[in-house]
């Protein structure tokens, strides 16, 4: 098959459709290589086209993103090694104005977004920025209709809502805002039944759990957000028990990390409405406080110093109340203690 004319393959004497199977088979490790040899690898790199190629063929390999908060804010890039069941530091990522207090950081699709936060300087603020890890590259994202810090954030079907926070005004104290990342645009919503006191999204069934605390008497309570007629209902306030915990979930079941008197993983019972307790871990191993994260059937418990703890849900056995796992020592010397987990998968 000859080139049309102008037309610059990606490998010379082979059809693009070859070519790119062929790029594709290279792991992600090495695409920031591969972004440097041409603009048309670079571009192909960040197109729909790569990412399909590789998600059809199982190609597709997810990188966990550990948020650490020190003396600023960093992300650790970990990529698990199949031949060892290890993790390896891949890159340290440094957002701008990683030294803001209050910031948000939520993970859509292929992209990091780091929203508002505050400084001693500055109140709180509306900036948005995105990391793409196609790209490897930061960008400015449309600013968020309210400016927000220490607020609560969740991304759901390919949109991303926050609420609540500090440096809301007495027109917005009941406000939530929607980002839509195919237009890049906000909407902002107003309901007078929203309390203001949401201390924790949860994205689960195409819904969203909202944990509150109320001011009254310092209780936890729950609620259900419907995003398809952006309503809130009350529901069962036992799964507000996560309410301080790291949670995560697996293939539509809800995990939480229960760390207040010891280390167990409990899961939520949608028949019963209850928490039931898979078992213990052990905290010589956790190094709490924890957070959490999956890939596929796997749980990771990333604690202290980025030591790492992994739970297969569908093969976890226990011995004495304590749940069998495999884990990994620390891989930074620092006492760095995880604040948010996220995965990006290319």
């Amino acid at each position: 098959m000859e080139s049309a004319p102008g037309h610059t393959p990606l490998i010379h004497g082979l059809p693009d459709e070859i070519a790119l199977i062929c790029l594709a088979r290279v792991p992600r490790r090495y695409h920031n290589v591969l972004r440097r040899v041409s603009k048309r690898w670079r571009a192909l790199l960040c197109s729909e086209e790569w990412h399909l190629c590789r998600k059809r063929n199982n190609l597709d390999e997810s990188w966990v993103y550990v948020i650490c908060r020190e003396a600023g804010i960093k992300c650790y890039v970990l990529a698990p090694d199949p031949s060892s069941w290890c993790f390896r530091i891949m890159h340290i990522i440094e957002p701008p104005c990683s030294g803001r207090k209050g910031v948000t950081i939520e993970a859509l699709d292929k992209r990091l977004f780091l929203l508002g936060g505050c400084s001693c300087v500055h109140d709180a603020m509306d900036e948005v920025y995105c990391y793409d890890a196609s790209s490897n590259r930061w960008s400015a994202a449309a600013p968020m209709p309210t400016a927000r810090c220490y607020f609560v954030s969740a991304s759901l079907n390919e949109k991303l809502y926050i609420t609540g926070g500090y440096g809301l005004t007495d027109k917005s104290p009941n406000s939530w805002d929607i980002y839509d990342p195919a237009t890049d645009s906000w909407c902002a919503h107003k309901n007078p039944m929203l309390t203001p006191d949401i201390v924790k999204f949860v994205a689960l069934d195409e819904e969203l759990v909202t944990i509150h605390r109320a001011a009254w008497n310092r209780l936890y309570f729950a609620g259900i957000y419907d995003p398809l007629d952006r309503t809130w209902r009350g529901t069962e306030n036992e799964i507000a028990l996560c309410c301080s915990s790291p949670t995560v979930v697996v293939d539509g079941t809800l995990y939480t990390l229960e760390q207040s008197m010891g280390t167990k993983l409990m899961r939520w019972q949608k028949d019963t409405k209850e928490w039931a307790t898979l078992g213990r871990l052990s905290d010589k191993v956790t190094k709490p406080p924890c957070a959490l994260v999956a890939i596929g059937r796997k749980i990771h418990v990333i604690g202290r110093g980025l030591s790492i703890v992994t739970v297969d849900v569908d093969t976890a056995a226990r011995v004495d109340g304590f749940l069998v796992t495999t884990s990994v020592g620390p891989l930074v010397e620092e006492d760095l203690t995880p604040e948010r987990c996220m995965v990006i998968t290319i």
